[in-house]
C-alpha cells in the first residue's frame, strides 16, 4: 500500500499536482522511521494448500461439474498456472499443444509457453465464440473470487494458488526431474537471463514430459483423506 501511494504521489509531482518531498518515499525516508517489511512477525501470508495424495480425488469431484468455473479450476490444476493467467487466457494463446502467454499478461513481464498434456487440450476442447477461453456472464473474464468459492465449496480450507504448492510438492517427491526444470514449470525465475534463453526450446519438451506425467497422477484412482497443510505462498 505504501509503495501504491510513493507511486500515485509522485505521479502528481511530475504532473505538477503537488510539490515537495514525497511522505510515502520508503529509501531516504521511511526506511529510517519503519520496520523492514520482511522483519515484521506475521507479515509472510500462508495459502492453504490440498496435500497433492488428494489431488486425484479432488480431480474426480471436479470433473462431476458441468461450469465454466470447473474446467477453469482443472486447466489450472493441469498446467499449475496461476489463476489470472487461466481467467484471461484466450483462444489466440492456444496454438495445438502450446499455451503462450504474452508478456502483459504474465506476472514475469515477459512471454511465457506453457506445454499442453493431452488431458489439457481436452479440458480446452474446441474454440468457442469470443475471445476468452473460459467466458463468465456476458463474455466478462471468471473472477478470481468464482474460482476461490468453488474449491472452497468443493474442499473447505483450501485456496487456488495452493494448487501450485501441490503440484511443487509432488514433483520433488514422486519426480526425480531437476529442480529447474520444476521451477520453469511454475514459471519461476531460474539461472540468469543468458542461460534460460539457451534452455529454452529444450526444456520446454522437458516440462512437457513432467506436465503429461503431472496430469497422469492428477486422474489416477483417487483415495482422500481430511488433511489440508498451510504452505507459504
Amino acid at each position: 500500500m505504501r509503495s501504491r501511494i510513493e507511486r500515485v504521489l509522485s505521479w502528481a509531482t511530475a504532473r505538477n499536482y503537488r510539490r515537495g518531498e514525497n511522505p510515502a518515499r520508503w529509501r531516504g525516508g521511511l526506511e529510517y522511521l519503519l520496520p523492514a517489511t520482511g522483519k515484521i512477525k506475521g507479515n509472510v501470508q500462508h495459502l492453504a494448500a490440498l496435500p497433492f495424495v488428494e489431488i486425484p480425488a479432488f480431480m474426480a469431484d471436479l470433473r462431476k461439474r458441468d461450469t465454466v468455473v470447473a474446467r477453469a479450476v482443472e486447466l489450472l490444476v493441469l498446467t499449475a498456472a496461476r489463476s489470472g493467467d487461466v481467467r484471461g487466457a484466450c483462444w489466440d494463446e492456444i496454438d495445438g499443444n502450446i499455451w503462450t502467454i504474452p508478456e502483459h499478461r504474465h506476472k514475469s513481464g515477459r512471454e511465457f509457453r506453457v506445454p499442453l498434456s493431452r488431458h489439457a487440450v481436452v479440458v480446452l476442447g474446441e474454440p468457442k465464440p469470443g475471445a476468452l477461453v473460459f467466458p463468465g456472464q456476458h463474455g466478462r473474464q471468471l473472477t478470481d473470487k468464482m474460482l476461490l468459492l468453488l474449491v472452497k465449496e468443493m474442499w473447505p480450507g483450501i485456496t487456488v494458488h495452493g494448487m501450485r504448492s501441490s503440484f511443487r510438492d509432488w514433483a520433488g517427491a514422486r519426480t526425480s526431474y531437476p529442480r529447474d526444470v520444476i521451477e520453469m514449470a511454475l514459471a519461476h525465475k531460474v539461472k540468469g537471463a543468458t542461460e534460460s534463453a539457451y534452455w529454452r526450446d529444450d526444456i520446454l519438451e522437458k516440462r512437457r514430459r513432467l506436465m503429461e506425467e503431472w496430469a497422469k497422477y492428477c486422474y489416477s484412482p483417487a483415495t482422500r483423506s481430511a488433511r489440508v497443510v498451510a504452505l507459504h505462498g
